[in-house]
């Protein structure tokens, strides 16, 4: 009886109260424009980061991620449409000695109207805007840097991130195999106006493992797929309160692998959400139902499948997750930007319908600087 009740109670609270946050304030984004011509700027981002899951799952597990991130770059705007960047990405993972990771940057972006062509590390990562069962926002801190070719369209009424990334590339006679990754992200406006607007989201992931010229012949080819598709509805109302919105998803995976090693070869899953924005801050209320479903860079929590530690290969085939999420953002001055996330959520799954959360602090401080302008 509680446990229904229970239910009852978050559901008509999703029902009066964004299945994704805003994260324009944590992206780095470098463009030409018709304003810059033969001058070179220094881009400098800094993103710093606590994420802290108190889980005790089979699917998920509990830890704490506490660092910085540094990501200063130079860049010539050659002309009003191409910009060339070159600068590192490092990461300071706090009480661990030295630097965790560090990376070169690289990257050629062409910009004409409404499309952008980049060759190199892409806008990527959370950028594309995946859902988290198909994409986890945690990848912002883990995995931040991908490098490929990519393709930006920004309508008025339709928008487009098609993208491939290389993320192990083998030379002949290695004891690897190369792995390729890509995806494609669109939304299409049906209704867009100053009260309403109506959209048709489409997405999909797809990862392959492989190649010719590696000494692991024993290891078969893996292919697999994510995909998504649904309807975003978003009401404006006023200054207390800004909006109110559903975004809906069915989400889909297939194994296209020519020998079935999985535990699942397809599955789907729906990923419900209603939430507003406010003067004070977001709230959302999710739900997940999945089935067999697996997913390439998801979240690991709404899989039918763990890659925990200690419960590694542990299979569930139903997943239901119920939760209701809050985050706070605010530009506290000019070029410095505070995000506060606090997500609780209950995995419908087990007995008792366990409580658990995650919670998460991110301080993001970006700005370009112009060294000179040749004349």
């Amino acid at each position: 009886m509680k446990k229904n009740l229970l239910i009852a109670f978050l559901f008509l609270l999703s029902v009066t109260t964004k299945a994704q946050f805003n994260n324009e304030a944590i992206f780095n984004r470098i463009r030409p424009a018709d304003s810059l011509d033969k001058e070179l700027h220094f881009n400098f981002y800094n993103f710093n980061y606590v994420r802290n899951y108190e889980y005790s799952n089979k699917f998920h597990d509990g830890y704490t991620l506490y660092g910085t991130q540094l990501e200063p770059q130079l860049v010539y705007y050659a002309n009003p449409n191409l910009a060339i960047t070159a600068g590192a990405y490092l990461r300071k993972d706090f009480g661990n000695e030295g630097i965790y990771d560090a990376k070169p940057l690289f990257s050629l972006k062409y910009h004409k109207k409404d499309l952008t062509l980049i060759f190199g590390s892409l806008e990527g990562n959370i950028q594309h805007n995946y859902i988290e069962p198909i994409y986890n926002f945690e990848r912002k801190i883990t995995t931040p840097i991908e490098y490929g070719t990519q393709l930006l369209v920004d309508k008025e009424k339709f928008k487009l991130d098609s993208w491939i990334a290389w993320q192990k590339m083998i030379y002949k006679g290695e004891a690897a195999k190369e792995e390729i990754v890509g995806g494609l992200s669109t939304e299409t406006f049906l209704l867009k106006n100053e009260n309403w607007k109506l959209s048709i989201p489409a997405q999909f992931l797809a990862y392959h493992q492989g190649g010719q010229i590696d000494v692991l012949k024993d290891i078969p080819l893996s292919t697999l797929f994510n995909g998504a598709a649904g309807f975003k509805l978003h009401k404006t109302i006023g200054y207390d309160v800004k909006e109110i919105f559903t975004d809906n998803y069915v989400a889909v995976y297939k194994d296209f692998s020519p020998t079935k090693v999985r535990a699942y070869q397809g599955g789907f899953g729906l990923w419900l959400n209603a939430g507003m924005n406010t003067r004070w801050g977001s709230l959302v209320a999710s739900y997940w139902k999945g089935n067999n479903f697996l997913t390439i860079k998801g979240m690991p929590l709404y899989q039918s499948v763990s890659e925990t530690l200690y419960n590694e290969g542990f299979k569930q085939n139903s997943r239901s997750i119920l939760a209701v999420r809050y985050v706070y953002q605010k530009q506290l001055i000019p070029n410095l930007y505070l995000d506060v996330r606090f997500e609780p959520h209950f995995d419908l799954g087990t007995p008792d319908a366990d409580f658990q959360f995650n919670h998460s602090l991110f301080i993001t401080y970006k700005e370009s600087f112009r060294i000179f302008k040749r004349k």
